[in-house]
């Protein structure tokens, strides 16, 4: 079997919050919340074989404005859908401004930033 991606880990500002946003958009659900490294907090949310880490502590400082332009930056969390529109919709009644739409072979795309300024690509390939 050929290795798979996992779970991408990324600190937020307010779990609470980051989490509700991923559950409305994808469906995803819960697979662990609880104590984790540096006294903080974090919650395994997706499916049963990959999920996004959301990770919060208390001392935690404002990103980079661009994440293209340093090494090692999170440049953006792509997650496939089966009904591109439908989410798009979500989106923008959560308040995020969806952009850098394109159709491309095979599938169409866009883009939009979250509270945190993580950036996540929408793709659908139907």
């Amino acid at each position: 079997m050929p290795a798979h991606l996992e779970h991408i880990n990324i600190t937020v500002s307010d779990l609470d919050r980051s989490l509700a946003m991923v559950q409305s958009l994808f469906g995803w659900e819960v697979r662990w919340r609880g104590a984790s490294i540096h006294n903080g907090e974090t919650v395994h949310v997706g499916g049963a074989d990959t999920y996004l880490a959301l990770y919060q502590h208390t001392k935690q400082g404002p990103g980079t404005d661009d994440s293209y332009h340093t090494t090692g930056g999170l440049n953006h969390v792509g997650v496939v859908v089966d009904h591109l529109d439908k989410v798009e919709e979500k989106v923008k009644a959560l308040g995020f401004t969806p952009h850098s739409h394109a159709d491309y072979e095979p599938g169409r795309r866009f883009y939009f930033l979250d509270h945190d300024g993580v950036e996540f690509e929408v793709v659908s390939y139907k």
